[in-house]
């Protein structure tokens, strides 16, 4: 089964039972039955064994702890922990108060969620979950959907650091680029000045943040997400009641202390930015061996150890101001308990997912798809559009952007190189952009599953409602893809992209007011 069209089988099933039974965990869980099956020929204790040997990797790998994912998932409980003790403290009430004074509609409210995922560009994980602390206590006061918000935080989480140098995503494109040079004999352009030149033709990327301003100042209400919208704006409902796996929902578990003050929300997270980010670049510096800059700090980084050092100081720091504050106030352990049973949900779906990823790995899914571009002999000129579209289905398959660079950059390399050297850098930023593209059509990328739980959405609510926005987008983008590889030149393309993008939102507005008035 490995390496042939039969490894896209289990990716292929779990994708259809999500979109037909919204059940995330029976779905991934399925894949990862079927997969197992497939790797051990049908023999059913290969198949308990493989899942087992999976699942425990998770925690222990080649013999020792895996820190990465441990220290991964404890931040993720810490966020909880976190989450509920801003709550109890008054804080985020104090926070929706204070905005509401300053941010007086819905529009500001979306608009103030879309700047700060700009602003926050350093780690698209930090990215996903800082902005959802932030932004959550304003939005839900304007009765802006989880869903609503979640798209926000995916789409601009991962989009801005794919073309910022200066962020884990960079620094690793950036050492991915240098290799492939030197691999491939290029001498003349610098892998960061490539970086830097491929940041125009990363057409989805750019498109993507477009959409979201769009999205959030002329109400782009489409698809799943318009029943979201509505339902919140008419009843409160922020996300759909017949869902019960919300991360980060605490409901009315703790009543807000009469006390509680703008500081006890904005404090405890500046805390978590400047925690994090000072020990990302001490765990840079630390791992760097020869030359330190700003690139190589951000290439030799320790994100989830700098992720948990800084959840651990932010709850440190909400506990001492729980523990200052008079009575009557929420129990202690209490809030801890009921903060980590908030992360639950979003820590099982993010377990299935590393598990049905590591299946698909080990049946060389993405070998296979890359075997097929390989193998294929296609016109130049449709080289950035056929490296989208294959980058796109295998991030989407696989469930990893960094894992498609990986495998996809080394092969549009190799083909430009020896079929247009003028087309190597447009290709290579296709590949960035397409494998960005399945990354918000997946149900299984973690980027994803962090957006949604940073949002406190319902992890299968926000994967249906961003699909038609990243739709759209991809949609323009490969118009511009096939224009620059005919025309060999970006601006024109980039442009013709955001018109589309423009274009598609204004026919689409017109046939949602079109329906309304013949209803």
């Amino acid at each position: 089964m490995e390496g042939t069209i039969f490894s896209i089988i289990p990716a292929l099933l779990m994708l259809v039972l999500v979109l037909l039974t919204r059940k995330v965990l029976i779905s991934l869980g399925a894949g990862i039955i079927v997969g197992a099956l497939f790797i051990h020929d049908f023999n059913l204790f290969g198949m308990v064994k493989e899942i087992w040997f999976i699942f425990n990797e998770i925690f222990v790998s080649e013999g020792s702890l895996n820190i990465g994912n441990i220290l991964l998932l404890s931040f993720l409980l810490l966020l909880g922990i976190m989450t509920a003790f801003l709550q109890a403290s008054g804080g985020s009430r104090a926070f929706g108060d204070w905005m509401i004074q300053r941010v007086k509609t819905r529009k500001g409210a979306q608009l103030m969620s879309a700047v700060l995922g700009l602003i926050i560009f350093i780690d698209d994980y930090f990215n996903s979950l800082a902005v959802g602390q932030i932004a959550r206590p304003l939005t839900d006061r304007h009765r802006v959907s989880r869903a609503k918000l979640a798209y926000f935080i995916d789409s601009t989480s991962a989009p801005v650091t794919v073309i910022s140098p200066i962020s884990s995503w960079g620094a690793y494109i950036i050492g991915i680029l240098g290799g492939l040079f030197a691999a491939n004999g290029i001498t003349d352009i610098a892998p960061l000045e490539a970086f830097i030149k491929m940041i125009p033709f990363n057409l989805y990327a750019l498109g993507a943040v477009l959409l979201v301003f769009v999205v959030a100042y002329f109400k782009m209400d489409i698809g799943p997400m318009r029943t979201h919208e509505q339902r919140a704006i008419k009843t409160g409902q922020l996300y759909d009641p017949n869902q019960d796996n919300i991360p980060g929902d605490l409901g009315d578990t703790f009543k807000p202390h009469e006390n509680g003050r703008v500081f006890h929300l904005l404090t405890p997270i500046g805390v978590l930015i400047i925690a994090t980010v000072l020990m990302m670049v001490i765990t840079g510096i630390n791992n760097t061996e020869g030359t330190v800059n700003i690139l190589t700090i951000f290439a030799n980084t320790d994100v989830n150890l700098s992720l948990f050092t800084g959840g651990l100081i932010a709850v440190l720091t909400n506990l001492l101001f729980h523990l200052q504050q008079s009575k009557p106030k929420a129990n202690t352990m209490k809030i801890i308990i009921e903060g980590i049973k908030t992360m639950l949900p979003a820590i099982y779906i993010l377990l299935l997912a590393w598990m049905i990823g590591s299946i698909i790995g080990t049946l060389e899914t993405g070998e296979y798809l890359a075997g097929v571009v390989e193998s294929a002999s296609i016109s130049p000129s449709l080289l950035p559009f056929l490296f989208f579209i294959i980058a796109g289905i295998m991030a989407l398959a696989t469930g990893t952007s960094w894992g498609t660079f990986g495998i996809m950059l080394p092969i549009a390399a190799e083909v430009t190189s020896i079929s247009n050297m003028d087309l190597l850098l447009p290709t290579l930023a296709a590949v960035l952009a397409g494998s960005v593209f399945g990354d918000h059509c997946t149900p299984i990328s973690d980027t994803t599953i962090l957006s949604s739980t940073g949002a406190g959405a319902n992890h299968i609510d926000h994967v249906l409602t961003q699909l038609p926005y990243a739709i759209i987008v991809a949609v323009a983008a490969s118009v511009g893809y096939l224009l620059i590889g005919t025309l060999n030149q970006v601006v024109l393309p980039l442009i013709i992209t955001f018109a589309v993008i423009i274009g598609i939102c204004l026919l689409l507005q017109f046939l949602v007011k079109t329906k309304l008035s013949d209803e």
